[in-house]
């Protein structure tokens, strides 16, 4: 018996990425990021909608006080309503670097979203990992990368998982309460047989679940960083993983049609994998 299956719905995704689970909606959202959509599934009723996007955005995040979300775009921070649709512009913290973009982000215990940038072709070190609080101001916490990647954090708060995807690179650092950072870890290193990692989510157990960006599968590695087992897709280009539904023990992983010629890439799939999420805090702004 398949471990997954593919969500109906009428296309495919170019660049599936920044999947999120909205409680509150009872909704999956993902974002087609070469397409320039958003895409929600509302889970109860299986209907899949989707929304154009002026430009190229890596995620959406739900807010706390606020309708809407907060959405990385390729100019930056923006705040983003559905219905009625309306795309407000917050920071743009890279206007020196045109042919960079948002690329991926989640949020830590205390609300505030932590993001990535990288250049259009992941050619370039021009990335950086951003620090966006509930006052909407942002700081530059790290850098360089050529292609920021999934950041997620630690059941514990303790951690702040991201990756370097073009050099096969999951780093960690200690997280602090007020947002800081302590220094840079080689924490997983893929060798090329695994593909790249790409975007990640933790568990309630602190696994920490990786899509393989052309490796063709979804890997729990335990919070000492070794591949504790995986997931095999039909699709080879992997790219993020959410735990969503009311009990969190749904996971859903986007992939992305953009080069390659597979019946099944840029699905959004649900896969069967035993374990339970921890669900996303929303963004304190």
């Amino acid at each position: 018996m398949s471990q997954w299956v593919v969500v109906e719905r009428n296309r495919r995704d170019l660049l599936g990425e920044g999947v999120w689970w909205s409680a509150r909606e009872g909704a999956v959202y993902w974002v087609d990021i070469i397409g320039q959509k958003v895409n929600r599934l509302t889970l109860a009723s299986g209907a899949v909608q989707d929304w154009d996007m002026p430009e190229m955005t890596g995620w959406v995040i739900g807010r706390a006080d606020h309708d809407g979300f907060i959405a990385g775009t390729k100019s930056g921070f923006h705040a983003l309503t559905l219905e009625p649709f309306a795309v407000t512009p917050i920071a743009s913290p890279e206007p020196d670097l045109a042919g960079n973009r948002m690329n991926d982000a989640c949020t830590d215990a205390q609300g505030r979203i932590w993001a990535g940038t990288m250049s259009m072709d992941g050619s370039r070190a021009d990335g950086a990992l951003y620090r966006l609080d509930a006052d909407l101001s942002w700081h530059r916490m790290d850098a360089p990368y050529n292609i920021a990647n999934g950041p997620t954090i630690s059941p514990d708060g303790r951690w702040l998982y991201h990756t370097d995807s073009a050099l096969g690179q999951v780093y960690r650092f200690a997280l602090q309460d007020d947002g800081s950072l302590g220094p840079r870890e080689n924490f997983i290193s893929f060798p090329d047989a695994w593909g790249s990692p790409d975007g990640m989510t933790v568990d309630r157990e602190g696994g920490i679940w990786i899509a393989h960006w052309g490796g063709g599968c979804v890997s729990r590695f335990t919070p000492e960083g070794e591949r504790e087992r995986w997931i095999d897709l039909p699709a080879s280009q992997i790219t993020k993983p959410c735990f969503a539904g009311d009990n969190l023990d749904r996971l859903f992983v986007t992939s992305a049609a953009d080069g390659v010629d597979e019946p099944l890439a840029g699905s959004l799939f649900e896969v069967e994998c035993g374990a339970v999420g921890l669900a996303p805090t929303l963004f304190a702004g």
